[in-house]
């Protein structure tokens, strides 16, 4: 999960581009970047490891200059965390390329041997965002002239379609020619379009959720629709072109249950409405199967399940309390690389208040329970707190599958609910009774508010990938990569590979 943002504008755009990252810095805490296009058609560009307001001085937004820019905030699925796989990401040919990148490609392999084989193109990292940058830049280098055309553009989408799989949402600029945005053909990462007036000329702005639009006074359009290309002139002319055969929105599920914002809009869904009926659907399942269970108050693990554990107290009638304060300086813990790690920021994360535990039998609700070692911390503090008995309720299903489509979640070994029944999970993670949401009630909740999406992908739940070339082999490869201790040595790596070119 990443967020990108794009900006097309009359006047300078590096305060815009910074106020909208830090909107979506919830996608994404590794690392950020901006670059700019100045008066004299260079790039200007500033990127490093940290959040948005660490990376980002008042000396680094005084270089980038320009009217129109793209920002991205990182959250590493593929590579490492090294600053050398920050975006954006850049090359000289043709024209002037620049690009971010949310998603992850599941054909890095093959793309990597075709760019060199087929363009002699070298990649130097191990970002699929890079390889993408590049497989995009040889196909608008093939008309092999100078001044591209909206359709040449839009061609040159169609190819890269053609060549890459997985999940992308993507923000280029083109030196002399403008920004284009597009989005995969299964829409699976969210991408949205919206305008603002200024001196009687219309501005554009791309972005991954529509709360971005809002915070700097765009006014939303509509989401980029998958396969979409969408191509802004530097002069604010907007074209737009279908560019994938057969188009199918399925978008992921996740992005309700936990990565977007409560208040962004998303292909016709308002996040915050999709969250209360998950919380209604999920009461009204404990109500009929927990008849017995003497439940004294509702607390939700914040912030995401808050308006979860708020409409499923409504629905058993009983109490709705915060018993969990959150320090919102600790970064989202399933994303961390370790498990030492993971398990201190549990408790640098959330303190709990006693006195709503105490003596008292506590529905904990959560989003989802994912390795579940936040979970098994929150419960061991519930109890810690003085709470009799604790039972816990996720808006999710069980997680049984890693995620391919830019979401690190771990390898299927390392998640708690892979080839274990609901009373395992319960007695890994410590709770008297457990309960998870049904997935045919999770992706009802999401339609209440669109029922014009009929299919979501959901594979962390199934296993099955709306992309259709995820093998057994693959999946073994990522869990090479995305195991611990691989982690831990891809972090040993950058760290020592910094220190050197630092020396």
């Amino acid at each position: 999960m990443c967020g990108i943002v794009g900006i097309v504008s009359q006047t300078p755009v590096n305060q815009a581009i910074y106020d909208a990252l830090t909107v979506l810095q919830h996608r994404g805490q590794d690392a950020a970047g901006i670059v700019t296009i100045d008066d004299e058609n260079r790039f200007r560009l500033r990127k490093a490891n940290g959040l948005v307001s660490d990376v980002f001085q008042q000396v680094h937004m005084l270089r980038l200059a320009g009217n129109t820019g793209i920002g991205h905030v990182r959250y590493p699925t593929a590579g490492s965390s090294s600053v050398s796989e920050a975006q954006p990401f850049y090359v000289n040919s043709p024209y002037g390329l620049t690009l971010v990148h949310n998603g992850n490609l599941t054909n890095s392999v093959e793309l990597k041997e075709k760019l060199f084989n087929l363009a002699r193109r070298h990649v130097n990292t191990n970002s699929d965002s890079e390889l993408l940058l590049n497989i995009l830049a040889y196909h608008l280098d093939q008309p092999q002239k100078y001044a591209l055309t909206p359709q040449d553009i839009f061609n040159a989408v169609k190819q890269t379609h053609e060549d890459i799989r997985g999940a992308y949402a993507c923000i280029a600029m083109i030196i002399d020619h403008g920004m284009v945005a597009f989005r995969d053909p299964h829409g699976i990462r969210p991408l949205v379009l919206g305008k603002r007036e200024e001196n009687g000329k219309t501005e554009y702005m791309v972005a991954s959720e529509s709360v971005a639009l809002d915070v700097v006074g765009f006014e939303f359009m509509r989401d980029v629709a998958p396969g979409e290309a969408i191509f802004i002139t530097f002069d604010g002319e907007l074209y737009a072109e279908q560019c994938a055969d057969n188009p199918v929105l399925t978008p992921c599920i996740f992005e309700y249950v936990y990565f977007a914002r409560p208040d962004s809009c998303i292909d016709g869904v308002s996040v915050y409405a999709a969250r209360v009926h998950m919380g209604q659907r999920l009461g009204e399942k404990i109500a009929r199967e927990w008849q017995d269970m003497d439940i004294d108050v509702v607390i939700p693990v914040p912030e995401t399940s808050n308006d979860i554990a708020l409409r499923i107290a409504n629905v058993l009638n009983k109490p709705y309390r915060q018993g969990f304060v959150k320090n919102r300086y600790v970064g989202r813990t399933f994303i961390m690389p370790g498990q030492a790690q993971r398990v201190s920021s549990v408790r640098r994360k959330l303190n709990t208040i006693a006195s709503e535990f105490k003596g008292k039998n506590v529905l904990l609700v959560d989003d989802s329970i994912v390795r579940g070692t936040t979970s098994e911390q929150i419960v061991e503090m519930a109890r810690a707190a003085g709470a009799k008995k604790v039972y816990f309720a996720s808006a999710a299903p069980e997680i049984r599958y890693p995620n391919v489509y830019g979401i690190d979640m771990p390898t299927r070994s390392e998640l708690i609910a892979y080839e274990r029944n609901t009373d395992e999970i319960a007695k890994l993670i410590g709770v008297d009774k457990l309960v998870f949401q049904d997935l045919a009630d999770l992706t009802g909740s999401v339609q209440q508010e669109n029922p014009s999406i009929k299919a979501f992908d959901c594979s962390v739940f199934t296993g099955c990938y709306v992309t259709g070339d995820i093998t057994e082999d693959y999946l073994d490869n990522i869990a090479e990569q995305r195991n611990d201790a691989a982690k831990k040595k891809r972090e040993k790596d950058s760290s020592n590979l910094e220190i050197h070119n630092e020396r």
